[in-house]
């Protein structure tokens, strides 16, 4: 099954944005080609300018507070394992507490570093990155794989605060959804959303086999779903089948 999500505010979005590229900087960085670790230190720039907006860390700050608020007060219910919620409680109080504790915005140390600000004042720059404009950089690239491993860890341990934010609510925020079977007839699907409740997140999963792609769009009253498939290799059309698929809302 091809799992796709869609976020319904801005803030949700940023987090998936965030969580592409902190996955990505885990894959890159434990390979050993200067190749990688080109594009792993690029994926550190990516997050830096996504968690430059200045309410990035409050906002990240106030849901792990919200979520600590909303479990405390499942404390002392006989349904809950109060061992699981006291692992939950801790976890977000650590999040809490790490990122109170960084100073400024996320990355914000390696501002301070004129070497990397060099390289990513470049990075943007089609074939900016060449020797003949940073050599230094270009000398670091010949360097062992372990030592250039080392420094990409050391850069992207000032980012790990708000990574392990962003993958705690993001994991809770997909817990809290139910998964149920859906039919779209005809390729389409529009339902009203329950009143009463704000969701945030969409997941959907579809089966590979059926060749078909989703076109999601949503707001707080509704959802709608437009199945397309692949028509010739680069154009997607339509699909006028009934097709099944799995949908989850997260509150």
């Amino acid at each position: 099954m091809i799992l796709y999500e869609y976020p319904f505010n801005e803030r949700i979005r940023t987090y998936l944005r965030l969580e592409h590229l902190f996955r990505r900087l885990g894959e890159l960085v434990p390979r050993p080609h200067p190749i990688d670790h080109h594009y792993a230190l690029a994926t550190i720039f990516e997050v830096m300018d996504v968690a430059a907006r200045a309410d990035l860390k409050a906002d990240v700050m106030k849901d792990l507070d919200r979520q600590r608020g909303a479990l405390n007060g499942y404390r002392g219910n006989p349904a809950i394992s109060e061992a699981a919620l006291e692992g939950i409680i801790g976890k977000l109080d650590r999040c809490f507490d790490t990122l109170n504790k960084l100073p400024g915005k996320a990355g914000q140390s390696l501002t301070e570093n004129e070497w990397l600000m060099s390289i990513r004042s470049r990075v943007g720059i089609p074939g900016g990155t060449c020797e003949f404009d940073l050599p230094a950089y270009y000398a670091w690239q010949q360097r062992d794989a372990a030592s250039r491993r080392a420094d990409l860890e050391r850069w992207a341990s000032t980012l790990a605060p708000l990574a392990e934010s962003i993958h705690l609510l993001l994991k809770l925020l997909r817990d809290s959804g139910t998964p149920q079977k859906m039919l779209a007839s005809h390729g389409q699907l529009q339902q009203n959303l329950p009143q009463g409740r704000t969701f945030q997140l969409l997941r959907l999963r579809l089966n590979p086999e059926l060749g078909l792609v989703p076109e999601i769009s949503g707001n707080r009253l509704m959802i709608s779903v437009r199945l397309m498939r692949q028509d010739g290799p680069d154009k997607l059309q339509p699909s006028t089948e009934d097709a099944q698929f799995e949908l989850t809302l997260c509150s």
